[in-house]
């Protein structure tokens, strides 16, 4: 076990690698910059040229720093599911505190006079140099887990919907870096089926599975009913090398949003709050109209040529109107390029496109896999109708058949994007990407809005976000 354990350093430490050689390209690359470059046209050099081995020297010492505030920060663990917009943000505040420090020690430095131009560049410089290498190492280490190395172990406990999922998202993802062994129940009898997993035993064999499959996590999928079973076997696992991890179930999901308040002595049980604060949502509305009116003068060449491309490839009108439901149930018509022939609707009604649609158009095939067809809601965002991120706007056909639960969803504006379409969503069922539609309003954040924004970039770019 202690021996397989050891393999997770290489990724970790072919990351601290990278990021040293990041910092050492950033300093190198800053000075070029500030003495050798064009920019020396608007900001000429003055008091001569400085050697270069006093940077390189002065790297020596920021290097270090660095490694240490990215290792405080946990940016050094094996990271398997995780994107570079999740890393984006936390990188730049280092390389913030880290500049502070560098310049804190050039002040005391008296030997040598370091340009503060460079230090200023070298910020920018390390942005973009650790930016580059983060998203090599996170290329090569899907590969490395798509090939077959450093796998982790993983064994199930339940047979749930829940546990059923996770172990067809690690068969269809084998660039998170995990290997399902299989599964265990509490009396050795599976209920649902788990077809990307074998049955291995009940509850019972767990331990002795742990020893000789040698695994690394334990992922225990079971039900409120079965705690006094969890916690035998969170006893029986004392002192075995291995990760326990807790899967909640759907009434476990839903009590989690309880909370006590007190309103003049009487205590209130707030079992629903607002999906978002009224801060919160002056934050996300400001947000989203500036960023969509930017968009719409940027893109605005874009826009014409694409109207120009589906009126003359097709008849019939430029944009595409659909009836589709949004906060609080309101419904409002979705803006689209229009993709589909004119009579695309007329015998099925408004439902979801599918790939290889035969009503689609030859160039609505290519707006449809780069999502282009949806940028005109960038005007559904600035009329308030819309966000930037969100929940999909689902058809009115779709909602009627909403359990009382699932219509949360529109307690908040429906989305041009959301946490489920830069997830693959033609690879997910409804329950999941429903599930992943209530967690975003559950967890919803400026921050979050940035990282899925960041996500849609690639996905869109690469045509799988449809």
């Amino acid at each position: 076990m202690l021996s397989s354990r050891r393999k997770d350093l290489f990724i970790p430490a072919a990351t601290v690698f990278v990021d040293a050689v990041a910092i050492e390209l950033a300093f190198l690359l800053s000075y070029w910059l500030r003495f050798h470059s064009p920019l020396t046209e608007f900001i000429p050099v003055t008091k001569g040229f400085p050697p270069l081995i006093a940077y390189v020297r002065g790297s020596l010492f920021v290097i270090p720093v660095w490694l240490w505030l990215f290792s405080r920060r946990g940016m050094y663990r094996t990271r398997r599911n995780l994107y570079f917009s999740d890393e984006f943000f936390a990188l730049v505040r280092l390389v913030v505190i880290g500049m502070l420090v560098v310049m804190a020690a050039a002040f005391f430095y008296r030997t040598f006079s370091y340009s503060r131009a460079v230090f200023g560049l070298l910020g920018l410089s390390a942005i973009l140099t650790l930016s580059l290498g983060r998203v090599a190492m996170m290329s090569f280490e899907r590969l490395w887990y798509r090939r077959g190395f450093d796998l982790e172990c993983i064994l199930i406990v339940g047979s749930s919907p829940q546990a059923s999922r996770l172990s067809e998202a690690f068969a269809r993802k084998p660039q998170l870096g995990y290997r399902v062994v299989g599964y265990c129940t509490v009396d050795g009898r599976a209920r649902t089926s788990m077809q990307h997993s074998v049955k291995l035993g009940s509850i019972n064999d767990v331990p002795r599975l742990i020893r000789e499959r040698q695994v690394h996590l334990v992922l225990i999928a079971l039900g409120e009913s079965n705690h006094d079973v969890v916690e035998r076997l969170i006893r029986e696992c004392e002192g075995l090398n291995v990760e326990l991890m807790m899967v909640p179930d759907l009434v476990e999901l839903l009590t989690s949003q309880v909370s006590l308040k007190d309103l003049e002595g009487v205590p209130l049980i707030r079992v629903k709050g607002l999906a978002l604060s009224p801060w919160n949502t002056f934050i996300k509305r400001t947000f989203d109209v500036v960023t969509a009116i930017v968009l719409l003068l940027l893109l605005s060449p874009i826009f014409l040529f694409l109207m120009l491309l589906v009126k003359m490839t097709s008849k019939g009108p430029v944009f595409f109107l659909q009836e589709r439901v949004g906060l609080n149930g309101e419904t409002f018509k979705v803006i689209k390029f229009r993709s589909m022939r004119v009579d695309a609707e007329k015998s099925t009604g408004p439902v979801w496109a599918k790939r290889s649609d035969p009503r689609t158009t030859a160039i609505g095939r290519i707006l449809r896999r780069f999502s282009l067809d949806e940028l005109p809601q960038l005007i559904n965002v600035v009329r308030g109708e819309m966000s930037l991120v969100g929940p999909r706007p689902p058809i009115p056909a779709e909602v009627q058949q909403y359990a009382p639960w699932q219509r949360r969803r529109l307690s908040m504006r429906p989305g041009l994007t959301c946490i489920w379409q830069v997830s693959g969503r033609n690879d997910i069922s409804f329950e999941q990407w429903m599930n992943m539609d209530l967690e975003y309003i559950d967890k919803w954040s400026l921050l979050l809005d940035l990282k899925l924004l960041l996500k849609t970039v690639p996905a869109v770019v690469w045509g799988t976000g449809r």
